[in-house]
């Protein structure tokens, strides 16, 4: 009896069912209950917990069906015996292992060590800061919980698990192709054929893929500067040379610095770090350049309809005539980062190969997940939610405006047109990946703006502002502290 006594927690968000059959199943699994003694009854155990009698019964009963308990007439619920596996006892003594002084040189046998790239890291608990100002973050409660679990489950019923139960040899699911090509591709003016699309786990995978099949040591890759740290680290991983080239407050300047790369890495939409918008001359301007000296270029259009001020600009993929294009898109900025949710356009017989590339990794992403998105963009759940957020978003990014005006007067911030960021320059002696460490002992957490330049010293004195997972309420009081932290530190 003393094993399945456990706090019921009942404001937990987790059903009273579902915390007893969790803690029945361990005790089982661990052994701790005999399949030779039944267990308490329903009543009994009911009493013990506090909790009605039906929800032992329930969870007793599905236990049951599930093959864990065996039921007895007139007797109980026992364990069933076959359910419980004996851990063995290992066949050799620590001193039977080989000495410390022959272990393998696993790390000098590394080709690559991404470990001494410069990443960008997060605290794992950032949501206990009252300041969060982090990038890159979903707001749960400006997610459609509903309308996702409803999708979840017509994704669950019988027929569909039928579909994307099976091994479907890296093929994607054709509904949510259908989807993309359909609903979402058209906002960004952007016509493709099924054949011409590829879905993925997020943009990075994308890009990863893209570098290992078409870069290696004679490949040139130009990318902006300051750009997106993980574009950066994955090209350079392949072998391939990267050119770093200079942003301003038009995005990308494209000028005969880009003469020479083999394909160029661009955010026009948003661009990373900066938030600064490519407008439609350069963008133009850009598509000639590759024309004329034989470039390519991989287009990150994330944070794309995420415009506050105007209607977005289309995307380069739209103005592509000769498939001089390849477009990255990510759903995880709109559902959720944690659902690894994109997809690559781009010509078909590159998407082909891609494919073929991806079977070897992944065989695709999970077929389940596929069709939950694709119903919730057909549902309409997908347009609904991109407006909520452009709405729930504008007043924070109207708030960090004002905020930074007031507070950071002497900080230049780059021109903003929407985007869930800000890129800030604090002063010349501002050391920000210093400032990021003591901002975070005051409850304030930032992204210090280095680790988006490619240089041996790179600038020290940037940095960048999320809002997305910030109450709009703390915008303000988290700009003022942030602004006495800089004081001090400057």
């Amino acid at each position: 009896m003393r094993d399945l006594i456990f706090p019921v927690q009942h404001n937990s968000g987790v059903g009273l069912q579902v915390q007893l059959r969790r803690h029945l199943v361990d005790a089982i699994l661990d052994g701790r209950l005999s399949p030779e003694e039944p267990l308490p009854s329903c009543r009994r155990l009911a009493h013990a917990l506090g909790v009605s009698r039906n929800t032992v019964v329930l969870a007793y009963q599905a236990l049951s069906d599930e093959g864990l308990l065996l039921s007895r007439e007139r007797v109980g619920y026992f364990v069933n015996a076959d359910m419980i596996f004996e851990q063995g006892e290992p066949n050799w003594q620590p001193d039977d292992l080989p000495r410390a002084e022959g272990a393998a040189d696993w790390w000098g046998r590394l080709k690559v060590r991404p470990s001494e790239q410069m990443q960008v890291t997060k605290p794992k608990n950032w949501r206990r800061y009252p300041y969060p100002f982090i990038y890159g973050q979903a707001d749960p409660k400006l997610f459609p919980v509903a309308a996702w679990r409803m999708c979840s489950r017509e994704a669950l019923g019988l027929d569909a698990i039928r579909t994307w139960s099976e091994d479907s040899f890296g093929e994607d699911d054709p509904k949510l192709v259908e989807e993309i090509r359909a609903r979402v591709l058209p906002r960004r003016g952007i016509k493709a054929a099924p054949d011409e699309i590829l879905v993925t786990l997020g943009a990075q995978n994308a890009l990863y893929m893209i570098a290992t099949l078409l870069t290696d040591k004679t490949t040139l890759v130009g990318i902006e500067n300051p750009g997106y740290p993980d574009a950066r680290n994955i090209f350079a991983i392949t072998g391939a040379g990267v050119r770093p080239l200079p942003v301003d407050e038009e995005g990308l300047v494209v000028d005969d610095r880009l003469n020479g790369c083999d394909y160029v890495y661009v955010t026009p939409s948003h661009q990373s770090p900066t938030t600064v918008t490519m407008p439609l001359e350069r963008r133009i301007k850009l598509l000639e350049k590759a024309e004329a000296h034989d470039l390519l270029i991989v287009e990150d259009d994330y944070e794309s309809e995420m415009n506050f001020v105007s209607a977005p600009t289309t995307a380069l993929k739209s103005m592509d005539r000769n498939h001089r294009v390849l477009y990255v898109g990510s759903f995880s900025k709109y559902l959720a980062p944690g659902l690894r949710m994109g997809f690559l356009v781009g010509p078909a017989e590159l998407i082909r190969e891609i494919r073929l590339q991806r079977r070897l990794i992944m065989r695709q992403p999970p077929a389940n997940v596929q069709h939950t998105v694709a119903l919730f963009i057909a549902g309409g759940y997908y347009d609904s939610l991109v407006n909520r957020l452009l709405r729930g978003y504008r007043d924070r990014w109207q708030a960090m405006k004002e905020g930074l005006a007031e507070y950071l007067p002497d900080c230049a911030t780059s021109p903003s047109t929407g985007g869930t960021s800000f890129w800030v320059r604090g002063p010349e002696t501002l050391d920000s990946d210093v400032l990021a460490a003591k901002a975070l002992g005051q409850g304030l957490v930032l992204e210090p703006g280095s680790v988006h330049f490619h240089s041996p010293k790179p600038a020290r004195n940037y940095i960048r502002l999320g809002f997305s997972s910030i109450e709009e309420a703390q915008i303000r009081p988290g700009l003022r502290l942030l602004a006495e932290l800089i004081s001090e530190n400057t």
